[in-house]
């Protein structure tokens, strides 16, 4: 299959992603193009137009829209990925460089042979939690370190959701498509918002907050759900809310 491997990136010249697999195409603002060939010597840096960067879901859209129609698949990963993985016998182990292009290959034709048209890996990069009997799944949520768009696919991110484009995008998928296909069998190691740049410069807790109601209003309460309440624990501070920025997503259709 023809594959593409995208990599938007913002504000971080030295891209991470790169040491790991050096064949990826970095998409970056065009103010800010020679700033990072100086810093990623022979690496493949695509320009975007001026106003497209600083807001994620329109570089991933601005990628899907320029770059679908020529390959077979389009894989959109984070630019500071450490490794790809896979498990065995309650292990990880750390799929080689030189191994990705085959399990890259090997990703997208089994989705394209299953009919579906998003794919991902397992979030998760504990070996202990993955369940050997289920290596993939059809309903679970798809990150945005890794997300995998087969050609025909017309969804696109909602850039209304900046923080939160992971979630909607998998919804979206599984609204229009019926299922989805998460490798449970691997994962991706990424810092994600541990870094300047990127998401993390228009992240904060109110900005998380607005995002995650702003999800659960697009798709319902009984869809997505997240837990935001107040820390009591210590009654000698103020109290102070607590929220995982992580929502839990149920869909009501059937699947693994």
């Amino acid at each position: 299959m023809k594959i593409k491997v995208c990599v938007p990136s913002y504000k971080r010249p030295r891209v991470k992603t790169l040491d790991y697999y050096p064949a990826a195409s970095v998409y970056v603002c065009e103010t800010e193009a020679d700033e990072y060939r100086e810093a990623n010597k022979g690496a493949d840096i695509v320009a975007l137009p001026v106003g497209v960067q600083g807001n994620l879901c329109r570089a991933r859209n601005w990628i899907l829209d320029n770059e679908s129609e020529k390959f077979e698949a389009i894989i959109i990963i984070d630019d500071d990925i450490k490794g790809f993985y896979h498990f065995s016998q309650k292990n990880r182990y750390l799929i080689e460089p030189m191994e990705v292009d085959a399990f890259l290959q090997k990703w997208a034709f089994l989705a394209k042979e299953l009919g579906v048209k998003f794919f991902g890996l397992n979030v998760n990069t504990d070996a202990q939690n993955y369940r050997e009997y289920t290596p993939f799944s059809t309903l679970s949520y798809i990150g945005g370190p890794f997300q995998g768009f087969l050609k025909g696919n017309v969804l696109r991110y909602d850039e209304g959701l900046p923080l939160k484009e992971d979630y909607d995008m998998t919804l979206q998928q599984l609204n229009k498509y019926r299922k989805v296909l998460r490798f449970n069998m691997a994962c991706y190691s990424a810092k994600q918002s541990k870094q300047k740049g990127g998401c993390a410069a228009y992240r904060n807790f109110d900005r998380e907050l607005e995002q995650l109601r702003k999800l659960q209003k697009k798709w319902g309460t009984k869809i997505v759900k997240f837990d935001e309440r107040e820390d009591r624990s210590n009654k000698a501070t103020k109290k102070k809310k607590v929220i995982d920025y992580n929502p839990v997503i149920r869909v009501p259709i059937r699947g693994v």
